[in-house]
């Protein structure tokens, strides 16, 4: 494909994920997949020069552009060798006209403004869309760091998980023998830091409140050495499905997976109340703090969704406090460094729930944010988390 023929595919790619994001459609790695599945012609060089040309246009746009053309424009504005081919060759987008503006640059939404973490600054906020590292996380149940390390030469430690690895982007870690026989999975090290922060015990019984695929649970039943009981609950099905397979390849025996309904997950957990030692919620949230693995979800985002996610997370924390045992301990966290559902939240559960006692998270790095700890990119160079701990009273 010639250059020009690859900027007009960027502009239809980046056309199909716009939509996509204001019609709550697909993810953009799927639409590039899908796209490039139907164009077998485009071939390796093609598909990397697209697919570095549609990310680099998300990144520096916070707001969701009108078009593909608007948002591929604006970063053509300021790269020569990307303005000069809009230059109406065949295959080739058209030429500008006079007056035509590209998308303007913005690392947030401009609704957004106000709302971060105080310790969220500018340059904080431009860490956020920095490209993200690949972390492994080294199952304990299946070995430690130096097999991992020796499976990956390649391969350096993480400063702050004592689990972690990290690999260049794109390394294949699935065709290794370590990730098909459970020595590692692949897992963000502010991820691994929250399971480490939880303080799980051989013996336990621990909630995963919302459990996702399980990559949580897994590092959980990893430290309490396969001894106790995890339940593992959440109320969507195809992500849930998938925790059986993780499971086995990782050599987890003491989980249980349990669907709940939407709204009613204090019936279908009723069997647990006053008996957990731990409740851990990785609440749904914004995900702003993941904006360097999926940029794109800046768009999906709204005043309206926000607000309902911060109604959920509150509803969540005090689901969670009926499940818990006398001294027993309460973990929340989001993938956010918005106030309203890191800072703001914790604050406002210590409020409503006088009697239990805010203590210390037991992890490496982050930074104090009220009750909890904040963890960002740019200060801690994980994924951007917020982590809060309580113990009940007796």
């Amino acid at each position: 494909m010639r250059p020009a023929a690859r900027t007009q595919a960027a502009i239809e790619l980046l056309d199909e994920i716009i939509a996509a994001a204001r019609d709550a459609g697909p993810a953009a790695d799927k639409i590039i997949a899908r796209y490039f599945k139907d164009r077998r012609y485009a071939g390796s060089k093609d598909r990397r020069f697209i697919r570095d040309l549609v990310y680099r246009a998300i990144r520096r746009s916070g707001d969701r552009p009108e078009s593909g053309r608007q948002a591929l424009l604006g970063l053509a504005e300021e790269h020569d060798d990307i303005l000069t081919l809009f230059d109406a060759s065949p295959h080739g987008p058209a030429t500008i006209t006079v007056g035509e503006k590209g998308a303007e640059q913005s690392a947030a939404p401009g609704w957004l403004a106000g709302r971060f973490d105080p310790l969220v600054d500018d340059a904080e906020l431009a860490a956020l869309l920095a490209r993200a590292p690949l972390d492994l996380r080294v199952n304990r149940l299946k070995g430690g760091r130096p097999e991992a390390l020796a499976a990956f030469p390649e391969a350096v430690t993480t400063s702050l998980s004592p689990l972690g690895l990290r690999l260049p982007e794109g390394s294949p870690i699935e065709d290794s023998e370590a990730w098909r026989s459970g020595l590692v999975e692949v897992q963000d090290e502010g991820s691994q830091l929250l399971s480490l922060a939880c303080g799980a015990a051989p013996g336990n019984l621990v909630v995963d409140l919302c459990a996702g695929a399980g990559g949580k649970t897994l590092a959980l039943a990893a430290e309490m050495e396969n001894q106790g009981r995890i339940l593992a609950s959440d109320v969507d099905r195809s992500r849930l499905s998938r925790l059986p397979v993780r499971l086995e390849r990782a050599g987890v025996k003491i989980v249980e997976a349990r669907l709940f309904d939407p709204g009613r997950e204090r019936e279908a957990s009723a069997d647990l109340v006053g008996q957990a030692d731990l409740v851990l919620i990785d609440a749904p949230c914004s995900g702003t703090g993941t904006w360097r693995r999926n940029p794109e979800t800046r768009w999906r985002l709204t005043p309206d969704r926000l607000q309902r996610l911060v109604a959920l997370q509150a509803r969540l924390l005090d689901l969670a406090t009926d499940l818990v045992r006398p001294g027993g301990y309460l973990v929340y966290a989001v993938c956010s460094v918005l106030d309203e559902e890191g800072r703001g939240q914790a604050e406002a559960f210590s409020c409503r729930r006088s009697s239990w006692v805010s203590g210390p998270v037991p992890i490496a790095g982050g930074r104090g944010a009220g009750p909890g700890r904040l963890l960002t990119p740019g200060h801690d160079g994980t994924d951007g988390f917020f982590v809060a701990r309580w113990q009940a009273p007796c």
